[in-house]
This record gives C-alpha cells, sequence and structure tokens, in this order.
C-alpha cells in the first residue's frame, strides 16, 4: 500500500510536468505531443472565408485584381503603393503610430510596462549592499508592431453589401488632417482625424481618440455617400498578426496566444493551428453570427480587442477568422499572417448623406478588473485554463493581500500562508499518517528482509501491521492531492497576471516575473524538497528510496527558469510544510 501511496503521487507530479512540457514545445514552435504539426499551406489566400469577402490584410501589399464577388478589392493600377505616411501620437500611457495607408493603426507603446531590464549581473548584489547601480536603458513593451520580427496591426475599411471591393478599405491612400500630436499636461484627450478620397462614391472620414491613462482608443468612421444613389456598406474592424509567440517570455509560459470571439453569449478561444488547418471555404468552429460581443487577439499578459457594443442596443455582426500569406513591408518577405474580426453593416446611405460608427480599440494590458468593466466577458482573455473557478477567486484574495502588503512577492507569501492555515488539518491528518508510516518503517524494514522470498506472505503481514498500528498507508496521499486543483489554480493566477511584470520584492528579486538572477531561491527550494523527503518515512524498497532522493533534485532543475515568483509561492509551501510536519514528528515522538 505504501507503493500504490507513493505511485499516485509520482503519476500526478510526472503527469503535470509532462503537460509543462509538451506546452513548452507549442510555446516554442514545435508540435505539440497531442496532435500533429500543423500544415504549412504556401499558396496565397484570402481573408476571410465569411459571406462578403475582405481585402488581403496589412497595410502595405497591394490588393489583388479580382470581379469576383466575394473575393478580394480589385486594383485600380498596377504600379506599386506609394509609401505610407506615419504619424506618431503620444500620451501618457502609449506611443502610437498610425499609417496613411488605410488610416491604419501599424504600432502601439506601451509606456507603462517596460520589457524586462537587462542587466549585469552584479548590478542586484550591488544594490544590496546600498550601492548604485546603472542598468541598460530599458525597452517598453510594444504589442503592435510592423517590423522584420513582429507583424501585429489593426485594420479596418468598409465593403459593399454584396461584397468585393470599390469603397475605401485599408489599402486606401489617406490623408491625415492638421492637429495635436501629442497629449499636453492637462489635456484628457487628443484626436487624429484621416480621410479618403472618393472611392466608389463613398468617402470615409477616421478619426482616432486617444484618452489620458487609457488603453481604449475610440475609433470614430463616417461614411459620406457622395453618389447619386443610395449605398449600402459593411464595416469590417479586425485584428491581424503572424503566428510567432509574444517575445521576451520564459520557454514556461504556456497561456494561450491567438484570437477570441465572445458572441454575447459564449467565449471562444481559437487556435492559430485550427485556422491552418481549416479548407478554403469551410466552416469556421466558432461563431459567425450575432448582434452582441466583440473580437480580441490575445497572448501572455495583453490583448487587443474590437468593441462595439453601447448599453442597451444590438448591433447585428458577422464574425469571421482566417489566413493569408502576405508580404510583411518591414522585409519585403512573404509572411505567414491571421486575422480576427466582426463586419457590421452599416444600413442604407442615402445620396449625400452621412452615416457615423463608432468603435473602440483595446490595445493593453489584461488587467482583470478594468477589462471585465469594458465589455461582457472581456476579462477572460486572461487565460486560467480549466481552473477559471478556483483561480477567480485567488486572484481577488492575492489582490486583497497586495492592498495590505503593497508588495506583490509578500502577497505570494501571505496567501500561501492563508492556503495553509485553511487546509492545515486536513494537512495535519496526511502528516500524521505520514509520521505513523516513519514510526512503524523500522518493523516493516524487518519484516521485508524475513520474508522477502516470500512476498504473498510479506503482503499479508504488512496489512496486518497497519492494522494493529491503526495507520491508514493512503492517508498521507488523499489529502495531498485534494488540495492540488488550488495549488495548481494558484500556478495559473501568478502565471497570468500582469502586475507581477516587473514587480520587486526584495533585494535581488527586482522581478517577480523573471527567473532569480543568481538561483538563490530554486537552491533553497531544491533544499527544501530535500528535507521534505528526509521527514517523510522511507520506502522499505531501497530501489524506491534512491529514487525519493534523486527525484527532488530532478524536479528542483525546472525551477532554476520558472519566474521567481512561482518559485517563491513553491518556496514558501515547502517551508510551511516542513514546519507543520516537523511539528506533527515532535508530537508524535517520531525522530
Amino acid at each position: 500500500m505504501t507503493d500504490i501511496r507513493r505511485s499516485i503521487l509520482w503519476v500526478v507530479f510526472s503527469a503535470s510536468l509532462f503537460l509543462i512540457w509538451d506546452a513548452w514545445n507549442k510555446h516554442n514552435g514545435q508540435p505539440s505531443f497531442f496532435a500533429p504539426p500543423p500544415a504549412k499551406v504556401a499558396a496565397p489566400a484570402t481573408l476571410p472565408a465569411s459571406g462578403g469577402g475582405l481585402p488581403k490584410p496589412t497595410t502595405a501589399i497591394a490588393p489583388v485584381a479580382s470581379t469576383t464577388p466575394g473575393a478580394a478589392p480589385a486594383t485600380t493600377s498596377t504600379a506599386a503603393p506609394t509609401e505610407a505616411a506615419l504619424t506618431e501620437i503620444s500620451t501618457d500611457v502609449v506611443k502610437a503610430t498610425l499609417s496613411s495607408t488605410g488610416g491604419t493603426l501599424v504600432r502601439l507603446e506601451l509606456l507603462k510596462y517596460p520589457d524586462h531590464v537587462v542587466r549585469e549581473w552584479y548590478e542586484p548584489l550591488l544594490e544590496m549592499f546600498g550601492r548604485k547601480s546603472t542598468p541598460a536603458p530599458a525597452k517598453d513593451v510594444v504589442l503592435l508592431d510592423q517590423t522584420p520580427e513582429r507583424l501585429y496591426v489593426a485594420e479596418s475599411g468598409l465593403v459593399p453589401a454584396a461584397g468585393g471591393s470599390g469603397l475605401p478599405n485599408h489599402h486606401t491612400a489617406m490623408t491625415v488632417l492638421p492637429g495635436e500630436r501629442t497629449l499636453a499636461a492637462g489635456q484628457k484627450a487628443l484626436t487624429v482625424q484621416y480621410e479618403s478620397p472618393v472611392v466608389g462614391g463613398v468617402k470615409l472620414r477616421r478619426s482616432y481618440t486617444f484618452k489620458r491613462g487609457d488603453y481604449v482608443v475610440d475609433v470614430r468612421n463616417e461614411v459620406v455617400n457622395e453618389s447619386g444613389a443610395p449605398v449600402s456598406p459593411r464595416l469590417y474592424l479586425q485584428l491581424v498578426r503572424d503566428g510567432i509567440a509574444p517575445p521576451g517570455e520564459s520557454s514556461f509560459y504556456f497561456t494561450f496566444t491567438g484570437p477570441a470571439i465572445d458572441d454575447g453569449a459564449k467565449f471562444q478561444k481559437v487556435e492559430f493551428k485550427d485556422i491552418e488547418k481549416r479548407s478554403a471555404g469551410a466552416k469556421p468552429d466558432h461563431t459567425t453570427e450575432s448582434d452582441a460581443g466583440w473580437v480580441a487577439m490575445v497572448q501572455h499578459y495583453f490583448a487587443s480587442a474590437w468593441l462595439i457594443d453601447k448599453e442597451g442596443t444590438k448591433q447585428p455582426r458577422e464574425y469571421f477568422t482566417g489566413k493569408a500569406d502576405t508580404v510583411n513591408p518591414a522585409t519585403g518577405q512573404t509572411a505567414r499572417v491571421y486575422s480576427v474580426g466582426m463586419l457590421v453593416p452599416l444600413g442604407e446611405v442615402a445620396p449625400g448623406a452621412t452615416k457615423t460608427f463608432d468603435a473602440k480599440l483595446f490595445v493593453g494590458p489584461q488587467e482583470e478588473n478594468k477589462l471585465a468593466e469594458l465589455a461582457p466577458r472581456l476579462e477572460l482573455v486572461k487565460d486560467y485554463g480549466i481552473f477559471k473557478i478556483l483561480a477567480e477567486p485567488l486572484f481577488w484574495l492575492l489582490t486583497q493581500l497586495h492592498k495590505i502588503f503593497g508588495n506583490w512577492g509578500w502577497s505570494i507569501v501571505g496567501l500561501v500562508v492563508l492556503l495553509k492555515i485553511a487546509f492545515y488539518w486536513l494537512n495535519a491528518k496526511a502528516y500524521a499518517s505520514m509520521a505513523k508510516m516513519k514510526a512503524i518503517n523500522p518493523k516493516i524494514m524487518e519484516m521485508r528482509e524475513r520474508l522477502k522470498d516470500k512476498p504473498q506472505q510479506m503482503q499479508q503481514e504488512m496489512m496486518r501491521i497497519y492494522r494493529e498500528e491503526k495507520v491508514n498507508p493512503l492517508g498521507g496521499c488523499l489529502p495531498i492531492v485534494a488540495q492540488m486543483p488550488f495549488f495548481i489554480s494558484l500556478y495559473w493566477v501568478l502565471l497570468s497576471t500582469v502586475e507581477m511584470r516587473g514587480a520587486p520584492w526584495i533585494g535581488w528579486i527586482t522581478d517577480l516575473s523573471a527567473k532569480d538572477p543568481y538561483f538563490i531561491l530554486p537552491i533553497l527550494m531544491t533544499l527544501t524538497s530535500l528535507l521534505q523527503t528526509w521527514l517523510n518515512p522511507t520506502p522499505p524498497d531501497p530501489v524506491q528510496a534512491r529514487m525519493m532522493w534523486i527525484m527532488p533534485l530532478i524536479f528542483s532543475v525546472m525551477f532554476f527558469v520558472f519566474p521567481a515568483g512561482l518559485v517563491l509561492y513553491w518556496l514558501t509551501n515547502n517551508i510551511l510544510s516542513i514546519a507543520q510536519q516537523y511539528v506533527i514528528n515532535k508530537r508524535l515522538g517520531v525522530n
């Protein structure tokens, strides 16, 4: 029974490690063990696989000539497109770049979220002794971008009701109107306006309004019918990006990256590989029509989303996802990109009339409470996996502790303490069972040596000893298994919380989302794991006994590359477990 108990624990732990390894492979672009690698399609494709048809993605490629309804808009000239004029906007929280090609947002830098600071190995040590160091300047996180390394933009435009081309879209050369480009002190907002030429009898005016302290950009589209006949255009709003994993992440970050759609009733994630495998003309697996909801592009810590709903109103829309082989304007090379978006019918616009449609574009951090205020269920872009039902209350508790301590590191410690208190009596039973097992271990060892040639009699004698000593060999296993969902949920909370980025703890730990620069926490965690092994009963089987000492060393290697916040969580849990086990062993007279 002792072997069974240990086997259960090792199976659960090993399965968890295997899933982490598999997710690591997927994060780094390797095929999952559970699925074939995605097909590499070389033939060009158009976006999306929806009834209306849209222009091909990205602002720098010329539309493909076509007269087929539902295909990409036709070009009016075979000449290369003129170079786009770029306009830079600065506020207190973002620095954005807009392109005159389609009036597209092609870059957005988050000024309050620096990328991981490049530091020399000795700098945190100097700071521990009160010496000032001069780390290399930190770069801010760039979410939207159009560079040789990254292709991720927010596009919009018009298509006719029947599909195809003929109206201003994200390939149309637009004119930027004069105005302020930097949010001045005391100024609450600034607006940048673009105007298209008349295309198909329609002129499109688009304005972006950036607000102080806000990651939401108000986007207003004014459709002016300058033709002599009514038109019924549809507005498309889409996010387009490559399938490359976000830069600067730990190899063990395995949260979701890709499109997400909410239809007002159901939140759906769409894997890049599912878009890749979908054949031309095939119906997507996600919702395609609704009168509520939003679309987003999600990655670890950050997200972008198009939002159009107003309280108390319903707006029909079509959702789409797609793929295309397109040209990266920064390199001139063909790149595979994926899109998610929505098509919104604007209704009939009479000759000489103007119709206005307002949308919001969110590009920023996954701050759960703020996302929930922007749109229903938008907070779901923060990926907790299957443990959402436990992770959300744990995150709430963590934020309450942060209000008390003012430090995320100490908040993690406090949260583990509260969890240990909540499970104190359950753990006490488990540790008491382990202590009793350790107390009778000499008797078990003597019996096994005496009956080593009689396995059946050995098992019977072992069960007799357990009954006489009133020991349940599974008593130390089941309480631990019962707690595992809570600790795994806490792992996801720490992994997904953007507030951990750049958050210091003490001394050399200047970023809880980065690995310990000196590996002090992982070393301490390894030592505490070995101490736990010493406190637990020694398995009767010598091979298994040796493995009990070797396995903590093997598994601890992983923690050398884990974020410091996660290692701090495990270390705190180990220390508290050791303290409780030691007290129980002493109380029961077990050495």
